[in-house]
């Protein structure tokens, strides 16, 4: 079908003007709206506003401006039909050959901090979705685009056939309309069951991404559904595993809670090493690493900046199963990839988005869905929450800053001590939070580190003075814990007998 009309309306400007000029080439007529409208002018493509094109003005600040007979006629008529044909010539509505359509970011809106009702209720698309399953519907005739990243194969394709699409094509645009569609009336659903009540009902469709290398295990098949790609980029290696994506989240969700320029390593989601520096990110590996100097053996290893050649030419040292970054520079890319089976990933801005949804876990005859624990809390009035009669210096107060940060991702019960930082000792998923401890003082131990003048974060409340106790024993100065034990007034005292420093924020950070 060749194109002889297009209309193009998105929020998402990528790629605007190339599909717009390659439109142009092939002498088609361009409709548009708003904002798509003003940027194509800007950039000399012609181009007709929707209002001229139906004689209908824009109306109620945007809210009505394509649901219109001539828009939706445009697109819905079979152009193989004498009846349609006829009733379309009756009523002066041309053919529309083409739609260009990406919805209003709703997603984006509600996962920033402090988005009101009335702000996410704007940012729902009406007449987009509308255009989108008329043009879907009709695709025999009508090519339909929802994704900026469709439009360079679509761009090629109507270059290579003088301005038409196959049917081939139109067929996998239109399911993935339907997809997107389905998302997105998903989406808003449920944020505004979250804004009400809880609902009975919970709809979960995405599409398929990837075949998983494999699950848990090599004889375990695993599939990945939904956006991965969105937030991740694998730049080389082999195919990830369903083990390699939890390990990926778990390391981008810890590196997320840090500002400073941050490295850490991971092996089956715990983290077993985070460093931070003012300004260098090979002392902060420097710092990571030596918490433990096995662990990064087939492990992961995350960092919050552009990794540089100094940090990729330590690590290629090492056996690593995945390494991520927001960037590499080139000479570290030179470097790592020479590592084939290395798994390179870069972690996209967006990531913050995926915090903002909610945590999906099956459960016998169904699954589980849950708040995420998106964000450390307890920290911001730390100073208030002081029990002891020793308050914390300002290195204590810095040191229980980190380590709570840690602390949050690793899996419960954990202990972790560390300083400002740095870690020193982890301990992690033990039946009883003393082992906990023990573990975090034999593996520092193990790596040389004194734990004199530390801090202890613990994700759980002491339910004994014991924890404490073994703490003080091991060097740490001061504590940070939920608090909320029955026993809380012996732990306390425990502390003052010891005259150590604690906080209890009153939030408690299990992991399971």
């Amino acid at each position: 079908m060749k194109i002889t009309r297009a209309l193009l309306s998105v929020s998402d400007k990528t790629g605007l003007v190339e599909m717009a000029e390659a439109l142009v080439r092939h002498e088609v007529e361009i409709l548009s709206t708003g904002g798509t409208a003003a940027a194509l002018r800007e950039a000399g493509v012609p181009v007709i506003d929707v209002s001229e094109h139906t004689g209908f003005p824009e109306l109620f600040d945007g809210r009505v401006k394509t649901l219109h007979p001539k828009i939706h006629g445009g697109l819905l008529h079979l152009r193989d039909n004498e009846t349609h044909r006829t009733q379309a010539k009756a009523n002066a509505i041309p053919p529309i050959d083409l739609l260009v359509v990406n919805l209003y970011p709703f997603e984006q809106t509600v996962a920033k901090e402090g988005v009101t009702l009335d702000e996410a209720i704007e940012q729902i698309d009406v007449g987009g979705p509308a255009m989108l399953r008329a043009a879907a519907k009709n695709h025999r005739f009508v090519t339909v685009v929802t994704d900026p990243a469709d439009y360079p194969a679509i761009i090629a394709e109507i270059d290579a056939n003088e301005g038409a699409t196959s049917l081939k094509t139109r067929e996998q645009l239109a399911a993935r309309v339907y997809r997107r569609t389905s998302e997105y009336d998903a989406a808003i659903a449920a944020h505004l069951e979250g804004e009400s009540a809880a609902s009975a009902e919970y709809t979960l469709q995405q599409p398929l991404y990837a075949q998983l290398r494999y699950g848990d295990n090599p004889h375990q098949a695993a599939r990945l559904f939904g956006r991965f790609g969105d937030f991740f980029e694998q730049l080389q290696g082999k195919d990830l595993s369903y083990t390699n994506v939890l390990d990926i989240e778990a390391a981008a969700e810890l590196i997320n809670e840090f500002r400073k320029p941050t490295v850490a390593i991971l092996k089956h989601t715990n983290p077993c090493g985070v460093g931070s520096d003012d300004s260098d990110l090979r002392d902060a590996w420097q710092k990571a690493f030596e918490t433990d100097r096995q662990a990064p053996f087939g492990g992961v290893i995350v960092c919050n900046r552009p990794m540089p050649e100094s940090l990729a030419r330590v690590i290629r040292e090492i056996f690593t199963d995945v390494i991520i970054a927001p960037d590499f520079t080139p000479g570290a890319r030179a470097l790592l990839q020479k590592k084939k089976n290395l798994r390179l990933i870069r972690m996209g801005d967006d990531f913050e988005q995926h915090l903002a949804a909610p945590v999906i876990r099956s459960a016998p005859g169904g699954f589980m869905v849950m708040e995420r624990d998106s964000r450390c809390k307890g920290l911001a009035d730390i100073e208030e929450k002081v029990v002891t009669k020793r308050p914390p210096t300002a290195d204590e107060i810095e040191s229980m800053r980190f380590a709570w940060r840690v602390c949050k991702h690793v899996r419960s019960n954990a202990i972790v001590f560390a300083t400002g930082d740095r870690t020193l000792g982890i301990g992690a998923g033990q039946m009883s939070r003393v082992d906990s401890s023990r573990i975090a003082v034999w593996k520092a131990g193990e790596a040389g580190l004194s734990l004199q003048g530390s801090v202890c974060a613990s994700d759980g409340l002491f339910p004994f003075a014991d924890g404490l106790v073994a703490a003080a024993e091991a060097g740490a100065t001061a504590l940070i814990q939920p608090g909320g034990s029955i026993r809380d007034d012996e732990v306390v005292a425990a502390a003052d007998e010891r005259d150590l420093a604690m906080v209890m924020t009153g939030y408690r950070h299990f992991l399971h």
